[in-house]
Order: C-alpha cells, then structure tokens, then sequence
C-alpha cells in the first residue's frame, strides 16, 4: 500500500475544502455535544459518505450531509453504547484492558462505517467485512493504516480547534485506503434465501 499516495491525497483534498470541511466538522461536534453523543454516530455516517463522495467524485462536502444517513441511527447507537460499556468496563478494570478493547474495536471496525454508508450493509455484515478486509492482503499495511489514523486523531483530539483540522485528514486518509481495498476486494455475495 503506498501511505504516501494516500497521505497526499488526504492533505490535498483537505487544504482543497478546508473551509466545507471545518464548517462540516464544528456543526458535527456540536450537534454530537449538543445530544450528549447521542447523534454522534449517525452524524459519523453523513460526514464519512459525504468524504466519500469528496475522494471518488470530487464533490464537496455540505453539512446537511451529515443527516443523510438516519436510517442507520439505532442500529448505530446500540453498536456505540456495546462499545462504551465494554471499554468503560475495561478502563475500570487496569486501564490496559480498556486500552487493549479501543485497539481491538479500531483495528476490527475501521472500515464499518463506509461499508454501512457506500454498500448499504447491515451493522453485522459491515463489522465482519470491515474484519476481513483488514486481514486480506499483507497485515502490516492494515496496522500501519489503524496507527496512522489514531496518530492524526489523537493528535487533533489533544486541541479543540486541532480536531476542526486533523478529524476531516484522517478521515480522508482512511476512506483513500478504504477505496484501494474495495478496488481489489471483490463485493461480498448477496445472502442465500
């Protein structure tokens, strides 16, 4: 996988929209502060199909996009709230095992949200998929892809205004990788009745 292709290309289209951008992931923060991170992951889902849309298509991204997606509200806020009960569980027990359960879910679902939003699929199907793709091809370039996406989160995440900036780059750079995956994986086959 060439990181540095993809690392352009995220550094790229973010100066390339970097006003859309800002203005797209202030209203997010604030609606998911606003709710109490109740909208937060369907608002996720608008905001990464709506990236999507930037590095396929070149369009630009508008914030009603981040309501395109309400359909997929329930299914999202169970998965969030199963994920926040086991790392709060794990974070009470040592620290290291809640540590150890935000890398497992990130390595196993990075992929999840633009597989629900780009093929429609289900929570279970996506997180599988998204399990899959990850271990397809060579798994370091999986590690690296996961390490460079919570380095640039992590690194927006310590500043409020770093987040306006570093959450639309490394987003953009998960979705460029994500499009070189789907370009060599096949589509996964339609259930049998």
């Amino acid at each position: 996988m060439d990181f540095k292709r993809h690392i352009e290309t995220a550094w790229n289209l973010t100066l390339g929209n970097v006003v859309s951008l800002i203005l797209m992931t202030l209203v997010m923060v604030a609606v998911s502060s606003l709710t109490l991170g109740i909208l937060a992951p369907v608002t996720l889902a608008g905001y990464t199909q709506s990236l999507l849309q930037l590095v396929r298509n070149g369009r630009e991204p508008r914030v009603q996009d981040l309501f395109a997606h309400m359909n997929l509200f329930l299914p999202l806020l169970g998965f969030g709230f199963a994920v926040f009960v086991a790392t709060s569980i794990g974070f009470m027990l040592l620290f290291l095992p809640g540590i150890f359960i935000v890398v497992a879910v990130t390595f196993c679902c990075i992929y999840m949200m633009p597989l629900m939003t780009d093929r429609n699929m289900g929570i279970v199907d996506a997180v599988k998929e998204s399990y899959a793709m990850g271990r397809r091809g060579d798994l370091v370039d999986h590690v690296v892809v996961v390490v460079i996406f919570m380095a640039i989160t992590m690194i927006g995440g310590t500043v409020f205004i770093g987040v306006l900036f570093t959450q639309p780059l490394a987003t953009l750079f998960l979705l460029s990788t994500y499009e070189e995956k789907i370009s060599i994986t096949p589509p996964p086959a339609p259930p049998q009745p």
